[in-house]
């Protein structure tokens, strides 16, 4: 994966499962407020990626948690302080998976918009079902 755009949509696009992380590559997931990553990619995050129980935002081993499920409100404040903390630190990538599109209930549509500042962060890659509804 490499920065920039390839025809239509960009080519900082994650793979569609996460196995493994380079040493600067963080895990980026959608949880709850009181960190219990019970499913879903928060599941992943606790069990490969150092995801601390109990912590739901921010920074976590190589993993960085965005707590979804306390309103769209909440949600959407969060995004931003993710986005200024990539911001913050271009050393690292940050590999964001559908955020909120899953146990959360929120479709791309409705999440996506929210990334719109992240997704101009060459540090960070999102997921193709955000890039279709972004287009950036």
């Amino acid at each position: 994966m490499t920065g920039g755009r390839t025809g239509t949509l960009p080519t900082r696009i994650i793979p569609s499962v996460i196995y493994s992380l380079a040493p600067n590559e963080i895990f980026v997931f959608g949880s709850n407020a009181l960190g219990m990553h019970h499913a879903g990619a928060a599941r992943v995050a606790y069990n490969e990626f150092g995801a601390e129980w109990g912590n739901g935002e921010g920074l976590q081993g190589q993993s960085y948690s965005i707590p979804t499920m306390e309103g769209e409100h909440n949600t959407k404040l969060a995004i931003m302080r993710f986005t200024q903390y990539a911001k913050e630190h271009p050393e690292l990538k940050f590999l964001v998976t559908p955020v909120g599109c899953g146990i959360a209930g929120y479709t791309p549509e409705e999440i996506a918009p929210m990334f719109k500042d992240a997704a101009y962060l060459e540090n960070v890659y999102l997921p193709i079902s955000f890039w279709k509804v972004l287009m950036i």
